[in-house]
């Protein structure tokens, strides 16, 4: 999820690439073009483009068989400019000053508010939803809206999910873990089943994210 308006300014090629490298941590030239199409040549002028700009680096990967090292993009720390944090730091200022005047379980009724206010507003855009991937997929989008950045995703060992690869408010949770908690109740509050919160680590299979499962036979609300 660009900051609001930057996907209307930038070539969708660009934008389409640094949403990829997001998602995956870091590719060749051969699978991005093979995920977004389009040929290697322009794949890889518009990857180095984008490390001139300071949007991208480039490192090379060892092969674990014989043959020259790869060569592979990932997002450089210029591109989180382009995720946005949601003023973080005001943020956290105005908790903790909560939390000084008012004690500390201010912080969390606060917080609180802000979700029951979210889930009030999102309600009635998943209300008429045919089926729980349809309202967890509106619901993705929405969060996508607010800024995170994240993909839902299927399969048959795990089910259905969101994957989320930025949150705007993840140093508030860092620094309120309640806050988690609150978020989730919202979400299951909204989708009418159970919601499984998994924090997956990074490395080399992709970057770290936040993984949303959720329960195939849940039951939705008023039924």
């Amino acid at each position: 999820m660009f900051v609001p308006g930057f996907r209307e300014l930038v070539k969708e090629g660009w934008v389409k690439i640094l949403d990829e490298l997001k998602i995956s941590g870091g590719l060749p030239v051969p699978e991005l073009s093979r995920r977004l199409g389009g040929s290697y040549m322009g794949m890889k002028d518009q990857c180095d483009r984008l490390v001139k700009l300071g949007y991208l680096e480039r490192w090379r990967l060892p092969r674990q068989e014989v043959g020259r090292p790869e060569i592979m993009y990932r997002l450089a720390p210029k591109s989180e400019a382009m995720f946005p944090q949601a003023g973080v730091s005001l943020s956290l200022e105005l908790l903790e000053a909560a939390r000084t005047l008012f004690g500390d379980a201010a912080p969390e009724r606060l917080l609180m508010q802000y979700f029951t206010q979210l889930r009030e507003r999102w309600r009635p855009k998943l209300s008429k939803a045919k089926s729980m991937v349809e309202r967890a997929t509106l619901l993705s989008g929405l969060r996508e809206k607010e800024g995170c950045f994240g993909r839902c995703k299927y399969d048959p060992a795990r089910g259905f999910r969101i994957e989320e690869y930025h949150h705007p408010l993840q140093p508030v949770f860092l620094a309120f873990p309640g806050a988690i908690t609150l978020e989730v109740r919202m979400m299951e509050e909204l989708l009418g089943t159970r919601i499984t919160r998994k924090e997956v680590p990074g490395g080399r299979g992709g970057p770290a994210r936040i993984d949303y499962e959720v329960a195939t036979l849940g039951v939705r609300e008023g039924a």
